[in-house]
């Protein structure tokens, strides 16, 4: 299966590609299709291997929206103790062990952003980009999948080649978390709790029983 990519930013009529904060892109046919989280996987692939050999931008370090600060907790290039009490991060943290792996641009939130249509190759839309290991994007549909789209542990399955899973998969966690809390989009703790336990329980039992 191949992959029309990304589509390309259309620029504004003075040449400009961001006007007020807003960029336009072409439409392209296709729709998000729940439950195909391994093909999501597969195109996200196929995706970061088109692209891996671009260089860092630097807009990449200059972000401060809540996800880049969530990012930047993940992967312990800002201090977690501000969010311990949220629920299910101080458990995450005591787990967290480095992660031996090449970063490069890599599309973070693939989750919702691929476009499925029949008799076309997926399409990546709505690109959210950081500079991180290949397997954190993984994660990241995986930890969607379990908190937000029904999955259950056999989506692991789909991630059983990538070295440091479980770790990964943890920091996709608590990326989720602390994103959630900085942008104001969960503040009821016990919701919280509640809607994140399975996927941390999943993720810490492969942590303490040495799976993926």
């Amino acid at each position: 299966m191949s992959t029309r990519g990304a589509p390309r930013s259309e620029s504004a009529v003075g040449g400009e590609l961001v006007v007020d904060g807003w960029t336009a892109w072409p439409y392209l046919v296709g729709e998000h299709r729940d439950g195909r989280w391994p093909e999501i996987i597969a195109v996200g692939d196929r995706f970061h291997r088109a692209i891996a050999g671009l260089a860092r931008p630097a807009f990449v370090a200059a972000r401060t929206s809540p996800w880049a600060i969530g990012d930047r907790v993940a992967w312990g290039e800002l201090p977690i103790d501000p969010y311990r009490d949220v629920p299910h991060v101080a458990h995450i943290a005591d787990r967290l062990a480095p992660v031996d792996a090449r970063s490069q641009l890599i599309q973070g939130d693939l989750t919702g952003n691929v476009l499925f249509a029949d008799e076309l190759p997926p399409a990546v839309i709505d690109l959210s980009l950081y500079w991180r290991p290949t397997a954190f994007a993984t994660a990241i549909v995986v930890a969607d999948a379990l908190v937000w789209e029904g999955a259950d542990e056999s989506l692991i399955e789909s991630a059983a080649e990538v070295d440091d899973f479980s770790q990964v998969l943890l920091r996709a966690l608590l990326y989720r978390l602390v994103a959630a809390v900085e942008g104001g989009f969960e503040d009821d703790h016990a919701a919280i709790e509640r809607r994140y336990r399975p996927a941390v329980d999943i993720a810490c039992h492969l942590i303490d029983t040495g799976g993926a």
